[in-house]
């Protein structure tokens, strides 16, 4: 698979509306390559040179298939999180297999496993699984906790709460992590040796959720600070009409953090990218409006 490989190669890009997908489908069009943009809503979906757009929903397994013809290689962004989250996961795959679909590119979750601490990161495991089952060449990006999310963990009153203890996470940018999405979709050698591969994807350092706000308090000069729950504490103050599922799994993102399971630091950036992962002060320049909402 050399460059002529390359240069015929279709690339469909899930979630290009979207805050991760749409940065890997903005990335592609740069270097020129042909893609196929697959979105919910074709009124929303970007215009690129060499770019051509499809509608369907991950869960309509035949509309997903008549979208994935012609791709070679799919970028699947993970569904937005929901009960029957694995579900609509395996019809996408399925309808991408059922297309002709070579190899597909997951966007999975650090430590993502059958009991992993964080219950959304059960359902990556299973789609991975899922993926496996095919024989489908395969890559698997496991990103830790998004750094852009950090500051909206943050409330109005400067005050981030959780029952994260002492444990630490490399939070790491989603420009980053697109920056190695797109270098395992078109770099010709990194594709070659990231097949059946799973790459964890993290930021710089590891920081306890107490010294991560510290930071920012200090960087910013907004007074942010960091209390503990317990994990019944937790549960009851984000309850408020949001389903059992759904509060389970923020609450069990502190929970993961508490237990140890994001304490990992990988070279993965560096290695595919050849920059340094970004750290919270990088990110603080390139966002300097982050903690904005948090009064002085």
């Amino acid at each position: 698979m050399g460059d002529d490989h390359m240069t015929n190669h279709t690339i469909g890009v899930t979630g290009a509306t979207g805050a991760l997908g749409g940065r890997v489908a903005a990335r592609i069009a740069r270097l020129g390559m042909s893609q196929r943009l697959i979105v919910r809503d074709i009124n929303r979906a970007p215009e690129y040179p060499g770019s051509s757009a499809a509608m369907a929903a991950y869960e309509d397994t035949e509309a997903f298939e008549r979208a994935c013809r012609g791709v070679d290689t799919l970028f699947l962004v993970s569904a937005t999180e929901s009960e029957d989250r694995v579900d609509v996961h395996l019809s996408a795959v399925d309808g991408a297999i059922k297309a002709g679909v070579s190899r597909i590119v997951y966007l999975s979750f650090l430590r993502a496993g059958p009991a992993a601490t964080f219950t959304f990161a059960r359902t990556h495991f299973f789609t991975e699984a899922h993926i496996r089952s095919t024989g489908v060449r395969h890559t698997f990006l496991r990103p830790s906790l998004y750094l852009d999310l950090l500051p909206d963990w943050v409330d109005h009153g400067g005050v981030v709460r959780g029952p994260a203890g002492e444990g630490r996470v490399a939070w790491v940018s989603r420009d980053d992590v697109a920056d190695v999405a797109t270098a395992v979709l078109t770099d010709p050698m990194t594709t070659l040796s990231s097949d059946n591969a799973t790459y964890d994807v993290t930021g710089p350092e590891a920081l306890s959720l107490g010294a991560a706000v510290d930071r920012l308090s200090t960087l910013t000069g907004r007074p942010v600070r960091y209390v503990p729950e317990t994990r019944e504490e937790a549960l009851e103050s984000r309850r408020g009409g949001a389903p059992d599922w759904a509060v389970e799994g923020w609450v069990s993102s502190y929970e993961a953090i508490a237990s140890g399971e994001l304490d990992v630091v990988a070279p993965t950036v560096p290695e595919l990218t050849g920059h340094p992962a970004q750290s919270i002060e990088g990110f603080l320049r390139r966002h300097p409006s982050a903690l904005s909402h948090v009064a002085v």
